[in-house]
């Protein structure tokens, strides 16, 4: 069992907190208006890009030491036609760099809050969790603690990965929006 401490109370805040949960772990959340104190092992910034920097930058000692899984897909919102990190880059990896005493992991963001809940893809596929980080042990510590909660893990690689898994999430993202797909849809991992 692991003590997490998710950033952010929406939808995918919620539905990350639900599958740990069910996992058998202690779940604690914070808002922008919470003290940030008394943090888990596992640490998720379930909030939008410009948030998680912004939580990164402020909390750097407070997060030394902690698997801390950044969730985000860091589009354009005005024109959901980009990503507004460097090509050669990704969100994780601005993360990663702010917070260098810390396990940065990129995880739960090619997943929606809709197929987090019902632990599906529509009717297809088991939903599935792809993790890219650089720490073996950090990437495995967040595999089993979604042991027994209805979702599977895949460790997609390294930190490096993280671009191809926000890639992917931008596409399944700006496909649901376009109505090409549901928000209960998606894509699946079939072994």
């Amino acid at each position: 069992m692991s003590a997490i401490t998710i950033f952010g109370k929406g939808n995918m805040g919620q539905s990350i907190g639900d599958v740990f949960k069910q996992g058998g772990n202690q779940v604690s959340f914070i808002d922008s208006a919470d003290p940030v104190e008394n943090l888990g092992s596992i640490v998720v910034l379930a909030v939008p890009y410009n948030a998680a920097l912004s939580i990164a930058k402020a909390n750097q000692a407070a997060l030394a030491g902690k698997i801390v899984i950044d969730i985000t897909n860091p589009l354009n919102f005005e024109t959901w036609d980009e990503l507004v990190v460097p090509a050669d880059s990704s969100a994780a990896a601005q993360i990663a760099a702010l917070l260098p005493d810390s396990k940065v992991i990129k995880g739960f963001n090619t997943t929606f809050a809709a197929t987090l809940q019902s632990r599906k893809v529509g009717d297809q596929a088991q939903t599935t969790v792809m993790a890219a980080g650089d720490d073996a042990d950090a990437k495995q510590a967040f595999a089993d603690a979604l042991t027994d909660s209805g979702v599977a893990f895949v460790d997609a690689g390294s930190l490096k990965r993280a671009r191809e898994l926000e890639s992917f999430g931008f596409l399944q993202m700006t496909l649901a929006a376009g109505e090409k797909i549901g928000w209960t849809g998606g894509f699946g991992v079939l072994k």
